[in-house]
């Protein structure tokens, strides 16, 4: 089995974004965190893979300012939402009306903002992903901004330094990607009461980088946590991700 072309349409404001499927079957849209993208993200390690011979339709975009997407660089183009803006309109570029949901780190977090404006899937996951990362649109803004405006000057092995080496193997726009930080928002935690669908929290061991995922999991009304090894970084690589994801929209 191997993944479409690439395919792209215009979101809401004529920007041209990028995605990619693999698999037949319910649809589930899976959105890759910052600085990646769907290839490296669902379709390298095998997530994909394992979530299509579940049975499903892999839906996997490419945020605006990654990987196919446009890269703009004017700041017009990162509207407060932009990501769930884009995500809405895939969804409703593609018809779906009953599907599920989820992502990785901020594709997590534009899961969240989805669900908070009106998104209705069946089935929701969060992964990579803390409490403080979903209500605190902050929390690790200035540590990117950091990262990107000041290339080539971190010190080696620092969390900075893994940062950039990874933003270099995916061909990261520096420019783009600043503007992405211009987009986020935060989710009260009172809001979460709202999301009445199940949802899988599934986060590495030692992934700590947005806060707690056993915590996110305990404010949702209908979570369960599931703990895979590895922790930010490395939790993507590992094979078991894909395999919780796939168990639990199979439920």
């Amino acid at each position: 089995m191997s993944p479409t072309e690439t395919r792209y349409f215009d979101s809401f404001d004529g920007q041209r974004i990028a995605w990619r499927e693999l698999g037949e079957g319910r649809p589930v849209v899976l959105i890759h965190g910052f600085f990646s993208d769907a290839q490296t993200n669902w379709l390298k390690y095998g997530h994909a893979a394992a979530i299509a011979a579940a049975g499903f339709r892999v839906i996997m975009p490419d945020l605006r300012a990654h990987g196919s997407s446009a890269r703009p660089h004017d700041s017009a183009s990162y509207p407060l939402d932009a990501l769930a803006r884009d995500g809405h309109a895939l969804v409703e570029h593609l018809g779906l009306s009953d599907y599920d949901l989820g992502g990785y780190s901020l594709g997590a977090r534009t899961t969240v903002r989805m669900l908070a404006t009106g998104a209705t899937p069946r089935r929701v996951v969060i992964a990579g992903m803390g409490l403080d990362g979903i209500t605190r649109a902050d929390r690790r803004a200035g540590h990117f901004r950091n990262i990107l405006t000041n290339l080539g000057k971190h010190e080696r092995g620092s969390p900075e330094w893994m940062a950039e080496a990874f933003l270099k193997t995916t061909g990261g726009d520096p420019v783009a990607l600043l503007g992405i930080i211009d987009t986020f928002v935060g989710t009260p935690e009172q809001a979460l009461d709202a999301i009445v669908q199940p949802v899988l929290v599934v986060s590495g061991k030692d992934d700590d980088d947005n806060g707690s995922a056993p915590a996110l999991a305990d404010a949702l009304p209908h979570a369960g946590y599931v703990e895979v090894p590895g922790n930010h970084m490395s939790a993507v690589t590992k094979p078991e991700l894909g395999q919780a994801i796939a168990s639990f929209l199979k439920e």
